[in-house]
């Protein structure tokens, strides 16, 4: 027996295969992309978890802009840690989900990560030194 769908528009079921269509029509809503709070909750409540990112990244841009550089970037990168250890723990997190779970987490991570060590490592006077790097960069540039 051949396996069958929904009702196409004509009411008639349609034949279905195992194959995936050549055009997409809809997209699946990422695991997690549910509401963060009950649904009779204000809109803001309902994103927390992705307001509160970027509030964090909005403020570490203020500080940027106010000539604290370091802190300022290392709060940008601490804010998209918290998103990837938010998008970890909690079953729900509204639109701060936005593909899986495993590639939300491994992005959000590997960029804050990578924003937190170069905001160190900036000079003048940086606060962590990589002796590695410095000897690639002095036969590179320099």
């Amino acid at each position: 027996m051949d396996a069958v769908s929904a009702p196409d528009a004509e009411g008639r079921p349609r034949r279905t295969t195992r194959r995936f269509p050549l055009f997409t029509r809809d997209t699946a809503r990422p695991e997690g992309g549910g509401r963060a709070a009950p649904g009779d909750a204000p809109a803001p409540a309902r994103q927390w978890p992705i307001l509160a990112v970027l509030s964090a990244v909005g403020l570490g841009l203020l500080l940027v802009a106010l000539d604290a550089f370091r802190f300022g970037t290392v709060l940008i990168g601490a804010a998209l840690l918290a998103g990837a250890v938010m998008r970890w723990m909690l079953p729900d997190v509204g639109m701060l989900a936005v593909r899986s779970r495993f590639t939300d987490m491994v992005t959000y991570g590997v960029l804050g990560l990578a924003i937190v060590l170069l905001a160190l490592m900036a000079q003048p006077n940086p606060w962590l030194v990589i002796p590695f790097l410095d000897d690639t960069l002095h036969f590179t540039v320099r």
